[in-house]
């Protein structure tokens, strides 16, 4: 411990595991559970919107969603997440992490009700709100979300297809949409309020960070109560140690930020903004390659309800076996590997897999060769997850000086829903106008530039926050850059 470190912040270095830990990595993770729920659950529901609200009389193939309102739904979450990153991420840094947070979670319980009322009752009406309140719900916005969306989807479409059979779509197209169904996505939607609403309860328990309460509302007394009463030791509050540290401040927009942080954001942004189009993308509209692959049966071959639930069986399935997986490699070996590392062999294993889907496309749209496609495509996500989908959320907000580290951390996750945007608008209109394997192609070169980016990004394992930031050299009067 450096002398002139706060007692408070090495407290928190060297803390054992303790329950407030605990506690903190729960509302942590239910926070990223609510976020990846309700932005992917709206794939699992929007073949059964179509087929609701877009149904055309005497079709030969079950109603689909235009184009357009595909991607306004797919996409106006990410528009409302790319604003609320960059709004909040700024409040964070001046009303602190834990009233923005309750801010947030707030909001997304009330627009998430809301997005499952959608009021009116023709189609126009229903997709204008859905989508207002989507933008909203993004705005106060994984990942076992994702998970529990297919597991969601499962159990209320078996439900309403137990009690409510109908036959398939090419037998009768009009009673093979029941009545109820209706009900199917609302409910879908307007259950990822529940994790928001208790986690906004846990967390009104805990207390500020006590890096935001030292070190930037200057409140080293607060901060030293506030750990001495959860990791329960005895802290001094040292406000002398805060007065020397006063003159060694700046801002996002100097020279100063420039010179230290200024390739680490570039670095961060890109990443996140890269992944955020392979990665959304894929998970958006796999049930799309999965359609096409003939590994989801042709629509008109089955009832509403059972489209429902053979699209997030599908997708609980790659979730189980990758997505999941992948998360607990990363939390396993993150410390033991580094960051750096487990980001660049995660682009490195996205770019070789998706390669290896799209090359010989044709091969793995044989019926006898689909098994191998689902193998390849599972092995993204896994990679996905054990790799730059984790890295990207934890590198920014270890690498930024305390007082803008929301503000960075903001910014680097606006790119990301900027690159999601891109993802689900792009993708939608370039799987039709040329093509699932060119589309797969380009997916891949995005993961090989993720690659190249990732090497503006430093490595922070085994470090303080203070030393990877580079405010313990700022402490000692010295202008080393951090990484």
């Amino acid at each position: 411990m450096a002398k002139d470190q706060l007692q408070v912040l090495n407290a928190l270095d060297v803390a054992k595991t303790q329950w407030y830990h605990f506690t903190a990595i729960i509302i942590a993770g239910m926070g990223f559970f609510t976020d990846a729920y309700e932005l992917f659950c709206i794939s699992l529901v929007t073949k059964l919107l179509g087929r609701i609200y877009y149904h055309k009389e005497g079709d030969s193939t079950p109603g689909t969603l235009p184009s357009n309102v595909s991607a306004a739904i797919n996409g106006v979450a990410f528009r409302g997440t790319l604003a609320g990153q960059l709004f909040f991420g700024w409040l964070g840094d001046k009303m602190g992490r834990k009233r923005v947070y309750g801010m947030t979670l707030l909001l997304m319980v009330i627009s998430s009700v809301a997005s499952g009322l959608s009021f009116g009752s023709d189609s126009k009406s229903v997709m204008a709100t859905l989508c207002f309140f989507r933008f909203w719900l993004g705005f106060g916005i994984g990942g076992f979300g994702i998970l529990a969306g297919g597991m969601i989807a499962i159990m209320v479409s078996a439900v309403f297809k137990a009690y409510y059979p109908a036959p398939s779509y090419e037998i009768d197209a009009n009673l093979s949409t029941v009545p109820e169904a209706d009900y199917i996505w609302r409910i879908i939607l307007m259950f990822g309020a529940f994790p928001a609403l208790l986690t906004y309860y846990w967390r009104t328990k805990m207390p500020e960070t006590a890096r935001y309460t030292a070190l930037v509302a200057k409140n080293a007394k607060q901060a030293a109560a506030d750990m001495s009463k959860v990791l329960q030791v005895d802290l001094e509050s040292e406000p002398e140690k805060l007065q020397q540290k006063k003159g060694n401040e700046f801002g996002l927009f100097t020279t100063r930020f420039l010179n230290r942080h200024g390739l680490h954001l570039l670095g961060t942004t890109s990443t996140w903004f890269l992944l955020g189009i392979a990665f959304y993308s894929q998970n958006l509209f796999q049930k799309d390659i999965f359609s096409a692959i003939g590994w989801i049966p042709k629509a008109k071959t089955m009832n509403a309800i059972e489209e429902v639930y053979k699209i997030a069986r599908a997708q609980t399935l790659i979730a189980l076996c990758s997505t999941v997986p992948g998360y607990w490699f990363t939390v396993a070996l993150i410390d033991k590997i580094g960051r750096f590392k487990i980001q660049l062999m995660g682009f490195f294993f996205m770019t070789i897999f998706m390669f290896a889907l799209a090359i010989p496309y044709h091969h793995w749209t044989l019926p006898n060769n689909r098994i191998g496609f689902v193998i390849l495509y599972s092995l993204t996500f896994f990679f996905a997850n054990f790799g730059p989908n984790a890295t990207t959320f934890v590198v920014p907000a270890e690498i930024f000086p305390a007082r803008l580290r929301s503000t960075c951390h903001g910014i680097s996750a606006a790119s990301g829903k900027a690159g999601a945007m891109v993802g689900a608008f792009g993708f939608l209109y370039a799987a039709d106008a040329i093509g699932v394997k060119k589309s797969l192609m380009i997916l891949a070169f995005i993961n090989f530039l993720g690659m190249l980016f990732t090497f503006l990004v430093p490595e922070s394992k085994g470090k303080s926050l203070e030393e990877i930031s580079g405010e313990a050299d700022q402490e000692k009067g010295t202008e080393t850059q951090s990484g």
